[in-house]
């Protein structure tokens, strides 16, 4: 049994490294823009510092552990390329930008990482050691899935999803969905209970990303939608005459171009009794 469930959670690590692969990699477009107008804009090295100090954590618990060598894989990845990132961000901020993304590196990943290991290190020994480093890395990994939250709430005040990937939606729900089997199967609820709260941001943005986009297509068909303007009259403001709906002015349009044609038929008729009674006088006048 135990064979087995090794064999499923090898299984899950594996795909959760391919899955979490991706979503490492899913910030290039971002940058990618950055480079076209070297220039940080309005993005925030926040996530990325966030990430490169919870990937060294991550390692740092791996390694005090057993049996956990693909936990080690994907974030030393991670640690590699949020790097990239934050170099990258660097080499582009604005000077204010550079100091702040500065002094948060020395906080979180100089100061408050070494703090950590200094401490577990000569403080806990053993077991006690892995259950302290465990409980930072879960609380570390529930500021990294509470991210989006920003995210969230600026979909739900501007009612746009511009800001808001549902491919990236998708992976990182996949990915909470493997670590969680894989925590579960190797019976480490370090690993396992931060990724439930990652599942469950996950459904909320997909949720979310299709409601506000649903919005956002019906807004542009009703801005697209044809306007009667040249069949609309114009009422005289001081008269409080009912609102008209739609299909009733669409009738009213529809009977104004009846009325113009028999209008018109009218006036060929009578232009026909006028041609028709010239010709009679004209044949008296002959006659005579």
């Amino acid at each position: 049994m135990a064979d087995f469930s090794g064999h499923w959670a090898f299984a899950f690590g594996v795909l959760g490294n391919i899955v979490s692969f991706f979503v490492f990699l899913s910030p290039l477009p971002t940058f990618y823009n950055i480079y076209k107008k070297k220039s940080t804009e309005g993005y925030q090295p926040i996530p990325y510092v966030i990430a490169l100090f919870s990937a060294m954590l991550w390692i740092y618990y791996a390694f005090l552990k057993t049996n956990t060598t693909l936990l080690i894989t994907i974030n030393s990845f991670g640690c590699f390329i949020e790097t990239i990132y934050v170099g990258f961000y660097l080499f582009y901020a604005p000077k204010e930008a550079q100091v702040q993304t500065v002094k948060l590196l020395l906080l979180s990943v100089i100061g408050g990482f070494g703090a950590i290991v200094l401490v577990t290190q000569f403080l806990f020994e053993g077991v006690v050691r892995v259950q302290v480093v465990g409980s930072i890395c879960l609380v570390s990994s529930l500021c990294v899935f509470a991210t989006p939250l920003c995210i969230v709430r600026q979909v739900i005040k501007t009612k746009t999803v511009e800001y808001m990937s549902f491919l990236l939606s998708v992976l990182l729900t996949l990915s909470a969905v493997m670590w969680f089997f894989y925590g579960l199967l190797l019976k480490d609820f370090n690993i396992a209970l931060p990724n439930v709260m990652g599942f469950i941001f996950g459904i909320l943005q997909m949720v979310l990303y299709v409601m506000y986009n649903k919005k956002e297509e019906v807004f542009v068909k009703e801005q697209n939608r044809p306007e009667l303007k040249s069949h609309v009259i114009m009422l005289h403001n001081d008269k409080n005459f009912p609102e008209l709906s739609e299909e009733q002015i669409i009738e009213i349009v529809k009977l104004g171009s009846l009325i113009s044609c028999t209008q018109k038929f009218d006036l060929a008729l009578c232009l026909q009794e006028n041609v028709v009674e010239d010709h009679k006088k004209w044949r008296q006048a002959l006659e005579i």
